[in-house]
C-alpha cells in the first residue's frame, strides 16, 4: 500500500510535503463470512479497536460456479458477442452448496438445519449479521451518516430469485439470486414500507443519523471467480477488452477500475449523493469505462426499479448497457419491487433473530 501511495504521489506530482502516508493506518482483520461465530468474533474485535466506522464496503463473496457449458458458450459468443460477454448465459452453478455446521445438530431448538446456503451466507447473510453488529460504530460518525455499501453484480437477474427460496439452495443460479437479493435490500432500505424491518436491522441512534445503504457493482472484471483453465483467463481478458472497444461500458476488466463506483460512493460528500438522489432517485451505481478505459461511476438499470425508481426516467443510463430482455419501469413493476423488498427485509430479520438466538442458546 505504501509503495502504491508513493507511485501515485509521483504520477500526480503531489507536493512532497503533503503528509499522505502518516494519515493512513491499515488494520488487517480476518473473517469467514460462512461461519457466523467468526463474524461475531470480528464484531467484538472492531468494538475493542475502533471508536467509529464511516463506511463499510461489503465486497467479499463466492460465485459457486462449477464451470462453463462450452458448446453453448461458443454458440452464444459467436451469435451475440457483446450481450453474452456482458450477461453470460453459459455459466454452470452448483446446486445445494452448504456451509459447515454453524451449531451442534439442533435437537430441541426447532431449527430445520445447522447449516446455511454457502453462497447466500457468504454474499449476503454474513455481511448482514456483521453490519447489524457494528451498527453503533456506523452511527458514531457525527458529521455525516455512516454508509453501508453493498456490492452487487450486473447479473442480479430478477428471474433467478424467489422469496420462498431466499438462500438459493435449489437453484443453479445461487450467485445471481444472492445479488438480486442484495439489490432489493439496498434499494428498498429507505422506503416507508420496509422501515419496520430496517429499523430493527440498523436501530436508529438517539443522537445521530442512522447509516445509509447504497449498492454498487464493479462492472465486469477478469477474476478467478469462474473456474476455468489458466490459459483461458487470457482469452477471457482479451474478450473483455474487445467488448470495451466495440462499445460496452461495463468491461472494467481490472479490479482497480472495478473499484471506481464503490470507492466513489465511499468518498463523495453526503451533499453530492443527496443531490443526485434527490433529482434521479436512489439507484445502483456501477463502475463503467469508455473505450479507452477511463473509469467513472454510472447509473445502472435494475429490473423492477429502473435506474432510480422513477417511471419513465432513463437519464444517465449508459449507451449499450441494457440487458436485451430489459423492460422500462412501470408503476405496477415498481410496486411489486417494493412489496418484494418488504418480504425480503422481513425474511432476513427473522433469519437473523433465529440464528442469533440459536448461537446464544448453544453458548448457554
Amino acid at each position: 500500500m505504501k509503495d502504491h501511495i508513493f507511485r501515485t504521489r509521483k504520477h500526480h506530482k503531489v507536493h512532497e510535503k503533503t503528509p499522505l502516508v502518516p494519515k493512513i493506518y491499515l488494520q488487517s482483520e480476518q473473517v469467514d463470512l460462512c461461519q457466523l461465530r467468526s463474524v461475531q468474533t470480528l464484531i467484538k474485535k472492531l468494538f475493542r479497536s475502533l471508536p467509529k466506522l464511516d463506511t463499510v464496503i461489503l465486497n467479499a463473496g463466492l460465485g459457486g460456479f462449477t464451470g462453463v457449458d462450452w458448446p453453448l458458450a461458443i454458440w452464444a459468443l459467436l451469435t451475440n458477442f457483446r450481450q453474452e460477454v456482458t450477461y453470460p448465459t453459459f455459466k454452470l452453478g452448483g446446486v445445494g452448496g452448504l456451509t459447515a455446521p454453524q451449531i451442534s445438530e439442533p435437537a430441541s431448538s426447532g431449527a430445520k438445519s445447522s447449516q446455511l446456503g454457502q453462497v447466500f451466507c457468504s454474499n449476503v447473510f454474513g455481511h448482514y449479521l456483521l453490519v447489524h453488529g457494528i451498527a453503533t460504530l456506523l452511527s458514531n460518525s457525527s458529521a455525516t451518516p455512516g454508509r453501508v455499501i453493498w456490492i452487487s453484480s450486473l447479473e442480479a437477474y430478477g428471474s433467478t430469485f424467489s422469496i420462498d427460496g431466499i438462500q438459493g439452495l435449489s437453484s443453479p443460479s445461487a450467485y445471481e439470486s444472492s445479488k438480486r437479493l442484495t439489490d432489493i435490500l439496498a434499494l428498498t432500505s429507505r422506503l416507508p414500507i420496509t422501515q419496520q424491518w430496517v429499523d430493527r436491522f440498523l436501530p436508529p441512534p438517539s443522537n445521530h443519523r442512522p447509516p445509509k445503504q447504497y449498492v454498487a457493482h464493479p462492472g465486469i472484471c477478469a477474476t478467478n471467480i469462474l473456474p476455468i483453465y489458466w490459459i483461458l483467463v487470457y482469452v477471457m481478458t482479451a474478450a473483455f477488452y474487445l467488448a470495451r472497444w466495440i462499445g460496452s461500458p461495463w468491461h472494467t476488466t481490472t479490479s482497480y477500475k472495478g473499484a471506481c463506483a464503490p470507492v466513489w460512493l465511499a468518498l463523495a460528500s453526503q451533499e453530492e449523493l443527496d443531490a443526485i438522489e434527490g433529482d434521479g432517485g436512489a439507484g445502483k451505481w456501477g463502475s463503467a469505462v469508455d473505450w479507452q478505459g477511463e473509469e467513472r461511476a454510472s447509473r445502472t438499470e435494475v429490473q423492477g426499479w429502473g435506474i432510480g425508481g422513477k417511471v419513465g426516467d432513463n437519464v444517465g443510463l449508459p449507451k449499450n448497457s441494457r440487458l436485451r430482455e430489459a423492460e422500462d419501469l412501470t408503476e405496477e413493476g415498481k410496486e411489486r419491487f417494493a412489496l418484494m423488498g418488504w418480504s425480503c427485509w422481513q425474511a432476513m430479520e427473522q433469519l437473523r433473530v433465529e440464528w442469533e438466538g440459536l448461537l446464544r442458546e448453544e453458548d448457554d
